[in-house]
């Protein structure tokens, strides 16, 4: 009994290490990147493709953000300007064959931006592309130069930031080394591999085990 109940105690005491590391880990994780979205039902809609797979509707509009975010999804910081085709793209006539496609940049905030740059103004764009172009040809068009990882990782839009790509930032702020965000402006989605324990799941499991390992030691009385 005692053996069983010394085994427990050592399982429960790992699992609420692990958790404490991975709440650690969490809280500290985030990432300086660009972030894709598209302009959906009046507000801004976290794209699930990356830019190269991609392929915007004519009156489509794309916005870019960049920011020190989470590692990708909904809580990626948002562009800040609420804009929609009509009011981008009123002075950018219509070509037969083409399409046009809006485009919202925003370069982030001064806190955001890495040591020694200032991030340009937000500025807007009404790319005039062929049918199939991808949102990364639609900026290429509008934002030049982009500067692309060996991963085809979208590291800059119109040469900013002058360096870095995705750069995970310790609590201090500070660049360390580590994964890249599971989706951000890559050519293809990635996504990290393994489960995610959250905290409440986590907590679930602890009581179970701790209930079992009573069970057990009942048993054995």
């Amino acid at each position: 009994m005692r053996a069983a109940v010394r085994f427990a105690a050592g399982v429960i005491t790992g699992v609420l290490i692990l958790l404490v590391l991975g709440a650690a880990q969490a809280q500290a994780a985030g990432y300086r990147y660009w972030s894709f979205w598209r302009w959906s039902d009046g507000g801004w809609a976290y794209q699930q493709q990356g830019p190269a797979v991609h392929v915007p509707a004519d009156g489509a509009v794309d916005g870019w953000r960049f920011a020190v975010s989470p590692d990708g999804g909904q809580d990626a910081a948002r562009p800040r300007a609420p804009e929609d085709f009509a009011a981008l793209c009123a002075g950018t006539p219509a070509e037969a064959g083409r399409k046009r496609v809006a485009v919202v940049l925003d370069f982030g905030a001064a806190a955001d931006a890495p040591g020694g740059e200032s991030p340009p103004e937000p500025r807007t764009a009404c790319a005039v592309v062929a049918p199939r172009a991808s949102s990364a040809e639609v900026l290429a068009t509008v934002a030049p130069p982009l500067r692309y990882d060996t991963n085809g990782l979208l590291c800059a839009i119109a040469g900013y930031p002058r360096g870095g790509c995705a750069d995970q930032l310790g609590a201090a702020g500070a660049p360390q080394e580590g994964e890249r965000p599971a989706q951000s402006a890559s050519a293809a989605r990635t996504s990290p591999s393994g489960p995610v324990l959250g905290v409440g799941a986590g907590l679930a499991l602890v009581v179970a085990l701790g209930a079992g390992a009573a069970w057990q030691a009942h048993r054995r009385r």
